[in-house]
C-alpha cells in the first residue's frame, strides 16, 4: 500500500522552500504528499522559531494531531525546523507522540531517519549545510508555482542580540553559483515567471569561485537572462550587506521589482547599538536615498521589534521620526519577545504595557501609509502577474511590482501572465480591480 505524507509548514519563505524540498526528497523513497491530515502514515511540522510562543504552538499542534488519529494508527510524527533545532533532545523527552526531531541542516538525512525509524526514537541536529545542498543539488526541485522561491544562502554571522537565527541555522552559507542557475532552469520548466532568491542574509550571498566571487547581483544579472523569468525579487536582505554592486541593478535591470524590504528593527541609534546590528540610522538612510536616486518608483518595506530592552521614550519617538520619514508601504512590526539563548533575553524587559502601547502607535502609522500607498492605484491601470484561482469565491489572484496582492475576476488562461488590470478598490492589505478585456498579455 501506498504511504502518504503530510507536511504543515510554519513561519517564512524559507521554511516553505524547504517543505517542498523535503516532499521532493521523501518522494525518493515513495512516500506520497497529501493535503488530508487524516490519511498521513507520516506527518511532519516544519517549525519557525522566530516569533512569541513558537515552542507551546508545536506541541499544540502535537495535541490536535492526536486528537485526529485517536481511533487510527498513528502515524511518523516528525518535527523539522528551527524549533527542532533550538529544542532537539527536549522535545523527545516531553512530548512521547513525536518520533524524530530533524534540524533545518539536517534535512538530507531525513529519508534514512524515515526509513531506519522502529521504536528508537531520533533527534538530528548536526550543522551540516553543504552536505544538506550537496545533496539536495541532485534532486530536482519540482515546484511548479508562479512565483517560486529559490534559497541561494542560510544562516547568519551577524548575532543580533535578539535573534535565534544563528543557533538554529548555523552560519552564514551561501550555494554553489552553477548550482542555483541550474535549480532557476528546473523552476522556468516548471513554469515559474517570477523568481524569489532567499536567504536570512540574502545579500551577503558570497560564492567563491575558480576564476571569480559571485554575489547577489551576479545572480539577478544571470537570472535576468531567462526569457521565461519576467520578475525577479529577493528577501530577506541586512542594511550591512546593501552594496553598491547590488543597489547599482536596480538602475540596470528590467526585472527586478522596485520594491525594496530591508529591515531597520528600530529608528534608534542606541537601540540599533544594543540589537547589535553593526549600523546606524544614517547608514539605512544613505542606503534609502541611494536607491531613490536610482529610481524613484523604488518603495521600502522593514521590520520593527518595539520594546526592545532599553527602549526609552526618547528611542521610541526616534522611531516614529524614522517610520514618517521614509513611508514605508509595507512593514512587520512586534514587541520584543526574549528568545532563550540570546543575549536580550538576558536584559530587563520593558513593561509589557508600555511595550504594548508603542506598538499600537507604530502600526497607526505604517498601516495608514500601507492604505495611502494602497489607495494611489485607485483609477489606474497597473501590470499584475497572475499567480493562481482563489478557492473561496472563484476570483484570480497575482501581485504587483510592490508585492501587493491583487484580486480580480477573470479565468484560467490568465495563470502565468502580466495583465492589465483597472483598480477600483482596495483595503489595507489587497487591490480589487477589473482585468481589461483587450489587455496585452504578456506570456510570463
Amino acid at each position: 500500500m501506498e504511504k502518504k505524507i503530510f507536511i504543515k509548514t510554519f513561519g517564512c519563505q524559507m521554511n516553505e522552500y524547504d517543505s517542498n524540498r523535503i516532499f521532493d526528497t521523501v518522494k525518493k523513497i515513495g512516500l506520497l504528499k497529501t493535503s488530508n491530515q487524516s490519511d498521513a502514515d507520516c506527518y511532519l511540522i516544519n517549525t519557525c522559531h522566530i516569533r512569541d510562543k513558537a515552542k507551546e504552538k508545536v506541541y499544540h499542534e502535537v495535541g490536535r494531531v492526536k486528537k485526529i488519529f485517536r481511533n487510527k494508527k498513528k502515524p511518523l510524527f516528525i518535527v523539522a525546523g528551527c524549533v527542532a533545532q533550538a529544542e532537539n533532545e527536549e522535545m523527545l523527552k516531553r512530548e512521547p507522540y513525536i518520533d524524530i526531531v530533524v534540524g533545518p541542516q539536517s534535512y538530507h538525512q531525513i529519508n534514512s531517519l524515515i526509513l531506519n525509524y522502529k521504536k528508537d526514537r531520533k533527534e538530528l541536529t548536526e550543522f551540516e549545510t553543504k552536505d544538506k545542498f550537496d545533496y539536495l543539488d541532485k534532486i530536482k526541485n519540482t515546484s511548479s508555482k508562479v512565483s517560486s522561491f529559490l534559497t541561494i544562502q542560510e544562516g547568519c554571522d551577524k548575532f543580533c542580540s535578539f535573534c535565534v537565527v544563528p543557533y538554529t541555522r548555523g552560519p552564514e552559507y551561501s550555494r554553489s553559483f552553477e548550482k542555483i542557475i541550474l535549480e532557476a532552469q528546473d523552476l522556468v520548466k516548471s513554469g515559474a515567471k517570477e523568481i524569489v532568491l532567499l536567504g536570512q542574509n540574502v545579500n551577503a550571498y558570497l560564492f567563491r569561485g575558480k576564476t571569480k566571487e559571485y554575489r547577489l547581483s551576479d545572480l539577478i544579472k544571470e537570472l535576468e537572462k531567462f526569457n521565461e523569468i519576467k520578475r525577479i525579487r529577493y528577501t530577506t536582505s541586512h542594511p550591512r550587506d546593501m552594496t553598491d554592486d547590488l543597489i547599482e541593478c536596480y538602475s540596470n535591470s528590467k526585472k527586478l521589482q522596485p520594491f525594496v524590504h530591508l529591515p531597520i528593527q528600530s529608528g534608534s541609534n542606541k537601540i540599533l547599538k544594543l540589537m547589535n546590528r553593526g549600523h546606524k540610522v544614517e547608514k539605512y538612510f544613505d542606503i534609502y536615498e541611494k536607491l531613490k536616486k536610482i529610481n524613484s518608483k523604488i518603495e521600502f518595506s522593514s521590520d520593527f521589534i518595539i520594546g526592545h530592552p532599553g527602549e526609552s521614550e526618547d528611542d521610541f519617538k526616534d522611531t516614529l521620526e524614522f517610520l514618517n520619514k521614509i513611508k514605508f508601504i509595507n512593514s512587520y512590526s512586534f514587541v520584543f519577545s526574549p528568545r532563550p539563548g540570546t543575549p536580550a533575553s538576558k536584559l530587563n524587559s520593558i513593561e509589557n504595557e508600555v511595550a504594548k502601547e508603542r506598538l499600537t502607535k507604530v502600526q497607526k502609522i505604517l498601516f495608514q501609509y500601507q492604505l495611502e500607498h494602497n489607495e494611489s492605484f485607485i483609477g489606474k491601470k497597473i501590470d499584475v502577474l497572475v499567480e493562481n484561482k482563489m478557492k473561496k469565491n472563484q476570483m484570480y489572484f497575482g501581485r504587483n511590482e510592490y508585492l501587493n496582492g491583487v484580486i480580480f475576476d477573470g479565468n484560467e488562461k490568465y495563470i502565468g501572465k502580466i495583465v492589465k488590470v483597472k483598480i477600483d478598490k482596495v483595503n489595507q492589505n489587497n487591490l480589487f480591480g477589473i482585468i481589461e478585456t483587450n489587455s496585452d498579455m504578456r506570456a510570463a
